[in-house]
């Protein structure tokens, strides 16, 4: 009987990581269109591996939106190794394990150290990225694992953002502190952190403005918030997790560094794969910021919010 039910959890295991991968390949239909469908054709059988091969691959890896620093720095390696190799079915293996190399490595959940409880996740991100979006996704995620969760509404210079932020907090079964439109954003992050050690929350999500009025710095009330909760809480914010939107392309790396530089992240997700034909952007992001990627949106529900694995990605692009 034990036996018979391990066989029918490791069969669900598969059917939802094969749901999964689909889910994956079809949000990334557009980069896969451009990109899959000339790798193939570059990797014929009977394509000889030479000069023209090589560019015609570095011309389409820019085309995607790798970047040409990255790109030329991996064909460097890419070079060095095909004196090994004898087909170019051999050499498409050793692109995709060049590209997943770009990644740095996530830590493993099973062996990393005990989590901090609240464990207080800030996000942050240019408004129209999909930020809002994200963290009230990440509070249904959690709540479905049974982790109580607290949201705090610290975007407090639209009054729509309050309202959006609200209705997550609602659809996903999490608590919310929020203050009036225009009050500190510094303020409402100290008392949710408050609020969420007093209430023994597991999770505490920090909503935060993506854009601010002239005469207000934004960087400077980002600092301010991770100043605040350091003080409430020692150690947090435990994660600073920047939404990018994959479709603004090399922006996303310009609007990474400015944010890293004010507020060091430690994770990045990127929304909207599913509008971009150039899902290079992933890798160069990660690559040139060594940052992890956490998460990548490949559509609007939110089962399309997935945790990122750099094997997978690669595979749902060319396979």
């Amino acid at each position: 009987m034990a036996f018979s039910i391990f066989k029918k959890k490791d069969k669900e295991i598969k059917t939802s990581e094969t749901g999964i991968f689909n889910r994956l390949k079809s949000g990334l239909s557009k980069t896969r269109q451009v990109l899959n469908t000339d790798i193939n054709e570059l990797f014929t059988s009977a394509r000889k591996i030479d000069e023209a091969l090589f560019e015609e691959l570095e011309e389409l890896l820019i085309t995607s939106d790798l970047g040409m620093d990255i790109t030329m720095e991996m064909m460097a390696r890419i070079k060095k190794r095909a004196g090994r190799l004898s087909s170019a079915d051999q050499l498409k293996s050793v692109l995709k394990e060049e590209l997943v190399a770009l990644f740095p490595e996530m830590p493993d959940p099973k062996t990393a150290s005990a989590v901090t409880r609240p464990h207080v996740i800030m996000v942050v991100g240019v408004n129209g990225t999909g930020k809002t979006t994200t963290l009230g996704k990440l509070a249904t995620r959690f709540t479905r694992e049974k982790k109580k969760v607290l949201i705090a509404a610290a975007d407090t210079f639209r009054a729509a953002a309050i309202e959006q932020v609200g209705i997550w907090a609602e659809r996903a079964g999490a608590s919310i502190v929020k203050h009036k439109q225009g009050a500190d954003p510094a303020a409402v992050a100290y008392d949710a952190v408050e609020a969420a050690i007093a209430r023994n929350m597991d999770i505490l999500l920090i909503d935060t403005a993506g854009r601010l009025h002239t005469q207000k710095n934004l960087m400077e009330e980002l600092k301010k918030i991770t100043r605040t909760v350091a003080r409430k809480m020692p150690g947090a914010p435990h994660e600073v997790l920047m939404v990018l939107d994959a479709t603004t392309g090399q922006n996303a790396i310009s609007q990474a560094k400015i944010f890293h530089e004010a507020v060091p992240l430690t994770q990045l997700a990127l929304t909207k794969l599913d509008g971009t034909a150039k899902g290079g952007i992933v890798a160069a992001v990660a690559s040139t910021m060594h940052l992890p990627i956490r998460y990548i949106g490949v559509g609007e529900s939110l089962d399309d919010l997935q945790e990122f694995e750099a094997v997978r990605f690669v595979n749902a692009l060319f396979d």
